[in-house]
């Protein structure tokens, strides 16, 4: 069994369907997900993580948004890690600028 998982910035896209990679709940997920985003929330949230920016999500292959290696750590699934990065995300992005 592999001691990593991937995670591709499409598994957290808001403006994706399911069908298109999108893994958590349309509430939960986020607008314009970058790799570099996953990297630094994985980090502060105690994960060992790096960037394979030249890799492209199958189900989206027309864009190489890159992919990251996520190093496992005992007891945290990859759905569990998912929602703790968007959470993470959704405190340390800025707000959205008013009009």
């Amino acid at each position: 069994m592999p001691d990593h998982f991937y995670v591709y910035p499409a598994y957290l896209g808001r403006g994706l369907s399911r069908r298109d990679g999108r893994r958590l709940r349309e509430a939960d997920a986020l607008p314009d997900v970058t790799s570099e985003e996953i990297v630094d929330a994985a980090r502060r949230l105690g994960f060992r993580a790096e960037i394979e920016a030249d890799k492209q999500y199958p189900r989206r292959f027309f864009t190489y948004a890159g992919r990251v290696k996520v190093a496992k750590r005992a007891g945290t699934t990859k759905v569990a890690f998912l929602k703790a990065v968007a959470a993470d995300l959704r405190t340390h992005r800025p707000a959205p600028a008013k009009r």
